[in-house]
């Protein structure tokens, strides 16, 4: 264990991504690539396991991808230490309470830099008010092993969230410190330590820009919220209704007064921009009254539609952010027929995996 996670062990694997990803992009004109690397260890905010149980015990338990077989898992060194503690202190609080353990199949551990955590259990049951009665003592005694964490219970189509169903992560990005609230089941940056580093780049890169900003898949305004800086103003759409509600409150708290997110997805203000279709959604909202000349994608693994990469294309600076290099290579044969690649980064987000976080700013032609 401690030589898979050793320095050594880690810069091989990193420089093996660096191989795969210029090999990859081979094809294109490519300036120096820029790299960030991520901590050994204890990086991962976030952590899902099944739960096995094995007559009185039980105990989390991971599978294999390649022998499909199942793991025990008593530490896992890859999340946090907040998390690690929580794994070891849970489950003999679980062990002994009958209607806790009762068809729960699985624990999610949701952590943050700033020190709080969450904790999802899931169940095969619906969940009673004598449910809610032990979570609150459960919540009560992790608190006595100086576990501060908030639970949440989910069962087919139910939810009960003990206290909240959120956590506030603090990220220091250069000068500024921002705060996020991150929403239980819903995307945020599994990496703190490399999403910062992320940041820093995309608002180092964006410097000194003109006009306005565009992003599509914002999230919980993790980018766009850093951004807001650089820009006169910042339009941001996303269809999540949970990550857009974070969003609105992270604008809030963040005093940020040049940035709106839209609930709409990247298809559908394609559809609004080229003046197709009119959504309720966009009252009050004057599109006319933007000039973007710079847009950020950060889309799923799936990449980027025909019709989004077409919209792209119009804009004076495209931001890219990829987490599959394989559609990031597919979109880059159309884009780079009327945008050049200025800037190449790499994000360590998942150490150990095959997974390549990629930054890339195009500028048009």
């Amino acid at each position: 264990m401690t030589e898979c996670f050793s320095n050594d062990n880690y810069n091989r694997q990193l420089e093996k991504k660096i191989d795969n990803l210029k090999a990859l992009l081979s094809d294109f004109s490519l300036p120096e690539l820029a790299v960030y690397s991520s901590p050994i260890s204890h990086y991962r905010m976030r952590a899902e396991f099944r739960i096995w149980h094995d007559g009185e015990d039980l105990y989390h338990i991971m599978y294999d991808k390649k022998t499909k077989k199942r793991v025990r898992i008593d530490q896992f060194p890859i999340a946090t230490k907040l998390i690690n503690q929580a794994m070891q202190a849970i489950l003999p609080l679980l062990q002994h309470n009958q209607l806790l353990r009762h068809l729960l199949f699985q624990i999610d551990y949701f952590s943050t830099l700033s020190g709080e955590l969450l904790i999802t259990l899931l169940y095969h049951k619906k969940l009673s008010d004598e449910w809610i009665i032990e979570a609150k003592k459960l919540k009560e005694q992790l608190a006595e092993q100086g576990i501060d964490a908030s639970i949440v219970g989910r069962a087919s189509n139910q939810k009960i969230a003990i206290d909240v169903d959120y956590i506030d992560e603090a990220l220091p990005v250069m000068d500024k410190t921002f705060l996020y609230r991150q929403v239980e089941n819903s995307f945020t940056q599994p990496n703190a330590a490399v999403n910062i580093k992320m940041l820093q780049w995309a608002v180092s890169v964006t410097k000194n820009s003109s006009g306005d900003l565009l992003e599509f898949y914002c999230g919980n305004g993790n980018f766009s919220i850093a951004l807001a800086q650089n820009f006169r103003k910042v339009l941001a759409t996303e269809i999540a209704k949970a990550s857009v509600y974070s969003a609105q409150y992270n604008i809030a708290v963040n005093h940020i007064d040049n940035l709106i997110v839209v609930r709409l997805s990247a298809e559908e203000f394609t559809s609004a921009i080229k003046k197709e279709r009119e959504f309720n959604r966009l009252k009050g909202i004057n599109l006319d009254d933007y000039q973007c000349d710079t847009v950020l994608v950060d889309p799923p693994r799936g990449g980027l539609d025909l019709n989004t990469i077409e919209i792209l294309t119009s804009y004076k600076t495209i931001i890219y952010i990829s987490c599959n290099p394989y559609t990031l290579r597919d979109n880059l044969q159309l884009l780079t027929k009327t945008h050049s690649i200025q800037h190449l980064a790499m994000f360590d987000q998942f150490p150990y995996t095959e997974h390549i976080e990629t930054g890339i700013v195009l500028c048009k032609k």
